[in-house]
């Protein structure tokens, strides 16, 4: 396995958030983390990226437990983290804020370092159209679209992205849906928090569901679809 999470616990000062999370991913797996609102999503990536410290439990990438390492160490060993709220630099162009993602210490052995910024344009020629604009004048799929490929500039084994079509037009979401699968087939792992279900369903190899900082479904996508209790259990507004 590529990435191993054992029984971790996680805390927000008192609150004790996360309750013995488990879950695994295998090389170049698309997996899928679902839930309502408030369960602990966005926590288990944070604490996969070293944001927020699990106070007990294991998280092992290509074997070695990344548990007490800080943000920027883990982001070195090769996981990029994409944030729910994009974090773009607007007062830089699209093309500083992608030279900003390169890692200089990445090195020859890494298998995914074809990403540059000429295949970045390449893959994505959107970006390219808007290089030379600032990040604040793009549109918020265009945002999205530049936060991923600026993580893929340290060219990440393992990607965790943090609901990327929260707030998108339905075929702006579409385009960026359709850029995750793309670069998945590059060889790229992807952990995806994921509130469109239908999306997600098409797209993913497994799923994982939470509720109330624990994992109460896992499994890949006919036999989410057989599960109708938890659909509407823990998945159904």
């Amino acid at each position: 396995m590529l990435l191993d999470v054992e029984q971790i616990h996680s805390y927000y000062s008192k609150s004790h958030i996360l309750h013995g999370v488990s879950m695994n991913l295998a090389e170049e797996d698309l997996v899928c983390l679902l839930g309502r609102n408030g369960v602990g999503k966005t926590t288990t990536l944070k604490s996969i990226m070293g944001i927020v410290q699990a106070q007990a439990g294991k998280i092992v990438f290509k074997g070695k437990d990344l548990v007490g390492k800080a943000p920027y160490q883990i982001a070195h060993m090769g996981v990029g983290y994409v944030p729910e709220d994009r974090r773009i630099f607007p007062s830089l162009t699209v093309h500083e804020n992608l030279l900003i993602g390169i890692k200089h210490d990445k090195g020859p052995n890494s298998p995914s370092q074809g990403w540059t910024i000429e295949n970045i344009y390449e893959s994505f020629p959107q970006l390219e159209n808007r290089k030379e604009n600032k990040g604040a004048h793009l549109s918020g799929g265009e945002q999205q679209m530049l936060t991923v490929a600026r993580t893929l500039m340290g060219n990440p084994e393992l990607l965790l992205v943090d609901e990327p079509t929260e707030g998108l037009a339905p075929l702006i979401a579409k385009s960026v849906l359709k850029m995750l699968s793309t670069i998945r087939e590059s060889g790229v792992t992807l952990l995806l928090v994921e509130q469109n279900f239908k999306a997600a369903v098409k797209m993913a190899d497994r799923f994982y569901i939470m509720s109330k900082g624990q994992i109460v479904f896992d499994g890949d996508g006919q036999a989410l679809q057989a599960a109708e209790d938890i659909r509407k259990n823990y998945l159904e507004v």
